[in-house]
């Protein structure tokens, strides 16, 4: 698993976090909030899209807002001169 995340980021996938607002079916003027999380591909998110889709089929509790926040790419380590940024 470990070498399949790490492929993955490598093309640019990335922990994104999803928060579903929703409507709690037996009380539909409550919202309830769920967290999830797992590694996609912006700006398309087929994974999120994927689970909201399952959610919209499978679960009665109606989506009121969902919001996404996403992590940086897997890029090499930025190294700088600190002696030149120093004497600037």
């Amino acid at each position: 698993m470990e070498t399949d995340e790490f492929a993955l980021r490598l093309r640019g996938w990335r922990l994104a976090t999803a928060e579903v607002l929703y409507y709690l079916p037996d009380h539909p003027t409550l919202l309830q909030s769920f967290i999830w999380q797992t590694l996609d591909l912006a700006p398309s998110y087929p994974r999120i899209h994927k689970f909201l889709d399952f959610w919209r089929a499978e679960i009665q509790a109606v989506i009121h807002s969902v919001n996404l926040a996403s992590g940086e790419q897997l890029a090499p380590a930025k190294i700088r001169n600190v002696a030149t940024i120093l004497h600037h």
